[in-house]
């Protein structure tokens, strides 16, 4: 048979292009890829933002989190700075093994078809994309990091981080909330501990690779993170490293019948790592697409893709770069955490700017040039 979609990958990005689009026509067969049996461990920092139940909802999946606790506060250090605020909505830190088990099986319950298999081929044709040897109207390439679609592309892989996840106990100290502390030797580079509300907090460390460094090796990550959050890592196992390939100022699907989403698509906020609402956001967009073309008789998804995720999405890439970009500074940073310290509104545009959508307000960079200027210049000046 030819399928109307098959989604390589089904983690978060390919699951909501299997939602997406059958979202948008029901009657489409689609078939989900994964080399991997569910449930299966992913590693990541397992936090979820409210946006991205807000984009499932759309869909008509709700009720995944019903059964976890809501994390409302989140914490903020580098060095001797601090911000520790309530968040405007509250997060969700959710195993993968769990939250990706649930998600699938919402795609498959709206009628999409998984299937175990490790994607050897993509071969793109004038009428058809073979995947492996099934033919398919539309691919989506949802296939993480290492996206073989993307090869298939011939689509460069950009700046990339490398991350060390575990899961340890919860120190009383750090229950109830999201802690990141920033490194101050270099950016961008943060320790994290995330409670679960089950006794246990996903804990890791992460930071950029450079051109020409050398990989950091598990043991030197795992010194970074008890540098920046003593003891974090005691009583720590499922000790998992990982890259996450992130996003840039400017990101254009490629017009055709494939598209690629989430990590596949180089899509982790530089600023935070975060990649659940994008891998979701693109997943949705690339599906709801793929239904317009073929409910249109055309071969040409990618463009829609496109202008969906630019209306979507631009301002907020830009932005993300922009800031990601000014934090590399100690000294900007610090004004960050100074000014959202002093204001809850910077605090919760910089936290949606870090965890969803959000776009820098003007408010929020004035506040924080008010900080810059009176600390970093001042300091440099001996004043």
């Amino acid at each position: 048979m030819t399928w109307d979609l098959v989604v390589v990958g089904a983690g978060p990005a390919g699951s909501a292009a299997a939602l997406g689009a059958l979202a948008a026509e029901p009657g489409l067969s689609v078939l989900l890829l994964d080399r991997h049996d569910f449930p299966r461990d992913k590693a990541c920092g397992d936090g979820i933002a409210p946006q991205v139940f807000d984009l499932l909802a759309e869909v008509g999946v709700t009720g995944l989190v019903d059964d976890r606790m809501p994390i409302r506060r989140l914490s903020l250090r580098r060095g001797s700075l601090g911000v520790d605020r309530l968040m405007a909505r509250p997060a969700y830190v959710v195993p993968r093994t769990l939250f990706d088990q649930r998600l699938v099986e919402a795609a498959q319950e709206a009628g999409a078809v998984l299937r175990k298999q490790r994607v050897a081929r993509i071969d793109v044709q004038t009428s058809a994309v073979l995947v492996d040897d099934e033919e398919a109207r539309m691919v989506v390439g949802a296939d993480g990091a290492h996206s073989l679609v993307r090869g298939a592309l011939g689509v460069a892989a950009g700046p990339v981080a490398l991350a060390l996840r575990g899961y340890a106990p919860t120190p009383a100290s750090r229950a109830g909330q999201q802690v990141i502390v920033f490194g101050t030797a270099r950016q961008p580079s943060y320790a994290w501990s995330f409670d679960r509300g089950d006794g246990w907090s996903n804990v890791g460390y992460g930071e950029q690779l450079r051109a020409g460094q050398d990989h950091p090796t598990r043991a030197g990550l795992l010194a970074c993170l008890e540098k920046l959050l003593p003891e974090a890592s005691v009583g720590g196992t499922d000790w998992r490293g990982h890259q996450l390939p992130l996003s840039g100022w400017a990101w254009r699907p490629q017009a055709g019948r494939v598209m690629l989403v989430g990590d596949a698509a180089g899509l982790i906020n530089p600023m935070t790592g975060e990649g659940i609402y994008y891998a979701v956001a693109t997943g949705m967009l690339a599906g709801k697409a793929a239904a317009e073309a073929i409910r249109g008789g055309s071969g040409d998804a990618g463009t829609e893709y496109r202008k969906a995720s630019e209306r979507l999405l631009g301002q907020h890439f830009r932005h993300t770069a922009l800031v990601a970009g000014l934090t590399r500074s100690g000294v900007v940073l610090d004004a960050g955490i100074r000014a959202s310290a002093a204001d809850q509104g910077v605090f919760d545009n910089l936290v949606e700017i870090g965890l969803a959508d959000g776009a820098l307000r003007v408010r929020s960079l004035g506040r924080v040039v008010k900080q810059a200027l009176a600390h970093g210049v001042g300091r440099r000046s001996g004043g």
